[in-house]
């Protein structure tokens, strides 16, 4: 996991703590007070609310135990290796798009975030500048050359 990812989960952890739990308990209080609990739908809500938060706080707590954090500013040279963001070139199309390889849970394509064990992350990872791969997409087999390699 990169740096930015465990951050992320530290500030989760954070929100869910000192904003997200209090307010459920909260809720929690006040639809007690309105009355006979097995018909009181807003106690049944909260009820939920509390079990999906308490059950994100020990998923996010175990991910943080068993991380092992990398420093991607502390990694250098032309090779691809997890941390890496790498511009890939279409070779039909020419077409550049920009990678960044991080871990399984900080994974999300929008941002440009591809999972270490994404087939094109496994596809670029130990090869380096100028090198071509071939990748399987869901259209079928894809080349790219790799334009650059950076760790920032």
């Amino acid at each position: 996991m990169t740096a930015e990812g465990y951050a992320r989960i530290e500030e989760e952890l954070r929100h869910l703590r000192s904003t997200a739990r209090p307010a459920v308990i909260q809720a929690i209080a006040e639809a007690r007070e309105h009355g006979d609990l097995s018909e009181n739908a807003e106690y049944h809500a909260a009820r939920d609310r509390q079990s999906f938060i308490e059950g994100r706080l020990a998923e996010l707590e175990d991910q943080m135990a068993r991380a092992e954090v990398i420093d991607v500013s502390k990694l250098s040279g032309d090779t691809v290796k997890f941390g890496a963001t790498v511009t890939l070139a279409d070779e039909d199309t020419d077409e550049e798009t920009t990678y960044k390889i991080v871990g399984e849970l900080e994974a999300d394509v929008k941002e440009g975030k591809i999972a270490v064990t994404s087939p094109m992350a496994r596809a670029v990872i130990g090869k380096s500048v100028g090198d071509s791969v071939e990748v399987e997409t869901p259209r079928g087999h894809k080349g790219f050359e790799i334009v650059s390699v950076e760790y920032k």
